[in-house]
């Protein structure tokens, strides 16, 4: 066998010169640069466990539609969203739970193959791509096992109220900006 053809492995040298926090550094970047992007599924089970812990504990502490103020621009508030973001389509005749729910799981299962098939090493775009699937999980659990989203954040200022949102919505928000900064870090 012909071990030339191989790619072989990069190398890290440490000489006894090189302080501990820069050996650290060079094998926290030799990791990153060997780790598969799949590795970073364990955060989209962090975001679907973190938002349906809230969930639970916002349906067992608070009744439907009572307020409790956090600060003076932010409230917790149960509230059932049948709809989309910002309670689109909501009013709909019950089609759009199966729509939703179908439209997560595809989302979801598209995002674990991307996911999956980017290339080692990659930072911004594998994390922007769990945060946005632990999200979508999140949410679809809701529609599966209540017919509605659980939102319970509630941003306001003054009497202008921003739609009412759950940390899975977050996630998915944090996540999107992430992918669009990893575009434009691309194009540099």
């Amino acid at each position: 066998m012909n071990t030339s053809s191989q790619p072989k492995p990069p190398t890290l040298s440490v000489s006894p010169h090189t302080s501990t926090a820069s050996g650290l550094a060079a094998l926290a970047a030799l990791r990153i640069q060997r780790t598969h992007p799949a590795a970073w599924l364990w955060l989209s089970l962090f975001v679907v466990a973190f938002d349906q812990a809230t969930k639970f504990l916002v349906t067992r502490f608070l009744e439907l539609y009572e307020r409790v103020e956090v600060l003076p621009v932010l409230d917790f508030m149960l509230l059932h969203n049948t709809g989309a973001a910002f309670s689109i389509l909501a009013d709909a005749s019950g089609w759009q739970r199966g729509f939703f729910v179908t439209l997560g799981i595809v989302v979801s299962l598209a995002l674990v193959v991307w996911l999956w098939r980017l290339p080692r090493g990659e930072k911004f775009l594998p994390l922007a791509l769990a945060l946005i699937l632990g999200g979508a999980l999140g949410n679809v659990i809701d529609r599966i096992a209540h017919g509605y989203v659980i939102d319970f954040i509630h941003a306001h200022w003054g009497s202008s109220y921003f739609p009412a949102f759950n940390i899975a919505d977050s996630s998915i928000t944090i996540g999107a900006a992430l992918m669009i900064l990893d575009a434009f870090r691309e194009h540099r």
